[in-house]
């Protein structure tokens, strides 16, 4: 893959915020990647980065390692880092961990949401399904389904659960983009989502988990099969 000029990645130079400068770096770093304005396989060359964020190479560095400890970036020998593109298999244990782990998350949400979280998680998936039927960009469904995971993590109220998820989703959101692009797939989320909806109003915490799980792993038969048609 040919990289792209700095000033094609869309990251404007850091401020002097409040926050910390390597806050800053990260955080801006992060957004670019999983927006897909630094796309899956391409080269961060260090210079470029110093260049367009107007930081040191030490705070660069910093981030980096950050990003790569959070699975965003991979650092090869003699080539430097690049933003991670999972193999089929990786691709394959992340979606099976995912599928665990959000039918715990679900278990989490009938057992201690709040009436109102309830609500608002149906809400979710109806706007969802609004985003989806207006067949807008990418970018803006996969947010619209974050909403409804945003909602489904605070309900389960467990913080070592919302690490996990948020982990776990930063490393397939380029795999979540490609199956959500398939022809069909958006709207058939649309119809498991609500069945997830439907079982959690019903207080039958199993079945939820089930439907989720089931879900997920439906997602990766199409994500995985895309990457296996480009390798």
């Amino acid at each position: 893959m040919v990289a792209k000029a700095a000033s094609d990645w869309g990251i404007v130079p850091i401020g002097r915020a409040s926050a910390p400068l390597r806050e800053q770096v990260i955080a801006a770093l992060r957004e670019a990647i999983l927006d897909f304005r630094l796309r899956p396989g391409q080269r961060l060359i260090e210079r470029e980065l110093i260049e367009q964020l107007g930081v040191s190479r030490t705070t660069v560095r910093e981030a980096l390692r950050e990003l790569t400890s959070e699975g965003l970036v991979t650092v090869i020998p003699q080539r430097g880092a690049m933003v991670s593109a999972p193999s089929i298999s990786e691709a394959a244990d992340l979606y099976e961990a995912r599928a665990a782990l959000e039918s715990i998350v679900v278990t989490r949400f009938v057992e201690r949401a709040t009436p109102s979280q309830i609500m608002r998680l149906d809400a979710a998936v109806e706007h969802f399904a609004e985003v989806v039927d207006a067949r807008g960009e990418i970018r803006d469904i996969l947010a619209a389904k974050d909403q409804f995971y945003a909602v489904l993590v605070e309900g389960a109220d467990s913080r070592p659960l919302q690490q996990l998820v948020e982990s776990i989703q930063a490393r397939v959101r380029v795999l979540r983009a490609t199956s959500l692009s398939a022809q069909g797939r958006s709207d058939s989320a649309v119809t498991e989502l609500r069945d997830i909806v439907r079982a959690v109003k019903a207080g039958d915490a199993t079945r939820a988990a089930t439907l989720c799980a089931d879900h997920v792993r439906t997602a990766s038969l199409t994500a995985l099969a895309a990457l296996e048609s480009t390798t």
